[in-house]
């Protein structure tokens, strides 16, 4: 009888543990993000149904992912948008598209959504085989295949800025731990004469001054925009409309001075 109720007991903690680390996977992640991969211009000579899988291998990269180290209750999940749209097939398995990229985050006690980005990145190339894993390592971004790791090195970078973004919408400067991961990506990114978006030269309007110019301590203000108008200005207009007008006022003063020191 006690060996009975050993077993019963312990039948149950392993149910419990159970239940307890399904329910820490459905508070922990960060985002609520939804892939699209768009193939309309690639013609008959690739089978269609490689992008389907794809996309949902992408969405389970992107959701099913611990991106950073705070727990997410289901209503604080990050709303975005990712819109892989692709241009054209270079070669069997490699593919060059560009990438949208939109997030949003409510506004205190509103069903308002308010955009914290919305950015097209152009000329992605990377290798894709049909049923071939997913795989990014922080540690080892650049893997066994520059091209295969490329697609996931440039999704997990945008997480972190859209994560970042997010917490700096709610404290002062709150997302450089996440722009800093944004950062370290760049810096091991991978290298192929078909890659480009990570290195300085590769243009002004690229992953490499994305991540550079929100760590750097000359667009502070931007930062500080931030946080104005969305904490202290959308978030504070329930409760003093007028207070938060002037707020939000301020941030595109502050934007507006960031413009005239440094235009472009």
């Amino acid at each position: 009888m006690q060996l009975l109720l050993l077993r019963m007991t312990k039948k149950t903690i392993l149910v419990l543990l159970g239940c307890l680390l399904l329910l820490q996977s459905g508070i922990s992640q960060e985002l609520q993000a939804k892939v699209t991969v768009l193939a309309n211009r690639i013609g008959s000579e690739v089978d269609r149904k490689v992008f389907q899988t794809l996309q949902t291998n992408l969405n389970n990269f992107v959701n099913n992912r611990k991106w950073g180290r705070d727990a997410f209750q289901p209503n604080e999940k990050i709303e975005c948008n990712f819109l892989l749209n692709i241009d054209r097939a270079l070669e069997n398995n490699v593919y060059q598209a560009s990438l949208t990229i939109q997030a949003a985050r409510p506004v205190y006690n509103s069903s308002y959504l308010s955009p914290l980005i919305n950015y097209i990145d152009n000329g992605i190339v990377f290798r894709y085989v049909e049923f071939q894993p997913l795989e990014f390592n922080e540690n080892r971004i650049q893997g066994s295949d520059p091209l295969a790791s490329n697609l996931t090195a440039t999704l997990a970078y945008y997480i972190y800025i859209i994560i970042g973004l997010d917490y700096n919408s709610f404290a002062l400067k709150g997302g450089d731990f996440y722009f800093q991961k944004a950062q370290h990506i760049v810096n091991n990114a991978p290298e192929s004469r078909d890659i480009s978006g990570w290195k300085a030269f590769d243009g002004v309007r690229n992953r490499y001054w994305l991540a550079e110019n929100l760590l750097s301590s000359r667009y502070n203000l931007i930062h500080d925009a931030m946080y104005n108008y969305y904490k202290m200005g959308l978030d504070y207009m329930y409760d003093d409309p007028n207070t938060a007008r002037a707020n939000i006022m301020t941030s595109l003063l502050q934007l507006n001075q960031v413009n005239t020191e440094m235009p472009n």
